[in-house]
């Protein structure tokens, strides 16, 4: 870790009066790191290594990933404090949403993005693209359900007929396709509402849990829509707080140095990071804590032919690595 940033943790640990661990998910063109389940046990070692933790900030940017991850994360979080917010200074997508749905406390910078949580499957079983031939599209729950709301819309509404609608639908989507949707659809729904009631009491506000649940995973038309703080609270009721101007200053200087060291904003491009024998290496994720550095690193080499141009580009590592103070170097 830079003395610097080190410093930036070190004042907002202060001005909060918590310990913070970052977790910072690359969505560079090219590159991505989404949250997976293997970021638990690298979480678990900045948990330990904290010591007695009061008060846990999880200072997050993702754009999304597994939707179990998300509740395995939270609920080791709950096994080392009570008390557990999460600071959003950007995105915090999809898996990202649901990891801040676990928190007391969601402290949003004006620039904070929080997202629907409905699921995009994408299998074997999805329509072919018409594009690309090896490719899947992607089917949403709001798609199926917005194919019978037209339906019904144009007064198409009797038995029979809706049998013959959803036969047509099947001739563009395999059952086990819209199966696997709707299991997914009700996965998201029953981990929504369990990272909930870590801190909503079920007994008493049932009715506002089932609304913020159906309004992420359904009610939204799109899965890119963008939910800024005053939509959450006002809205969603969600438990955010607004950050001070001094805490949204501190909060957003923390996002750029990592958005600098990880050059977040930058298509990533190995032929002008690789060595002369085409090896290069590029860190597109970060867990971090005061002490410790954890980064995500993909390895790997370019293959030429005799006219040096590339014809592929091989991974040969990826993979959690701890780090010293040196950067890996990232590239362009």
């Amino acid at each position: 870790m830079t003395n610097h940033r080190k410093n930036l943790l070190k004042e907002l640990e202060e001005l909060r009066g918590t310990k913070i661990i970052s977790y910072i998910g690359a969505d560079r063109q090219s590159i991505s790191t989404r949250i997976a389940p293997d970021i638990i046990p690298v979480f678990y070692k900045h948990l330990v290594s904290l010591g007695d933790i009061k008060k846990l900030d999880l200072f997050l940017f993702t754009k999304g990933g597994d939707v179990l991850t998300a509740l395995r994360l939270v609920d080791l979080i709950y096994e080392f404090t009570d008390q557990f917010s999460v600071l959003v200074p950007y995105k915090a997508y999809s898996a990202g949403t649901l990891i801040a749905l676990g928190a007391s406390e969601i402290i949003m910078n004006k620039t904070g993005e929080l997202s629907p949580i409905d699921p995009n499957v994408t299998s074997i079983f999805n329509p072919q693209d018409p594009l690309n031939s090896t490719a899947r599209l992607p089917v949403s729950v709001e798609d199926i359900y917005s194919f019978f709301s037209v339906t019904k819309n144009l007064g198409i509404i009797n038995e029979d007929a809706m049998v013959q609608v959803f036969l047509r639908l099947l001739d563009s989507v395999q059952p086990l396709a819209i199966g696997s949707l709707y299991r997914s659809y009700l996965l998201i729904k029953d981990v929504a509402r369990k990272l909930l009631i870590k801190h909503l009491d079920s007994n008493f506000e049932e009715q506002k849990i089932s609304d913020i649940v159906d309004k992420l995973a359904k009610k939204y038309f799109s899965h890119n829509y963008l939910i800024g703080r005053k939509e959450a609270l006002e809205s969603l009721k969600l438990p955010i707080v607004y950050s001070t101007d001094i805490l949204e200053s501190k909060i957003w200087l923390l996002y750029e140095n990592y958005e600098e060291y990880l050059d977040l904003d930058k298509p990533y491009s190995p032929e002008l990071s690789a060595n002369q024998d085409g090896h290069f290496m590029v860190s597109c994720g970060m867990i971090e804590s005061l002490h410790l550095t954890d980064e995500y690193i993909f390895k790997g080499i370019l293959e030429k032919d005799s006219s040096d141009t590339i014809r592929n580009v091989n991974i040969l590592e990826q993979g959690w690595q701890r780090i010293g103070r040196q950067k890996i170097g990232n590239g362009n």
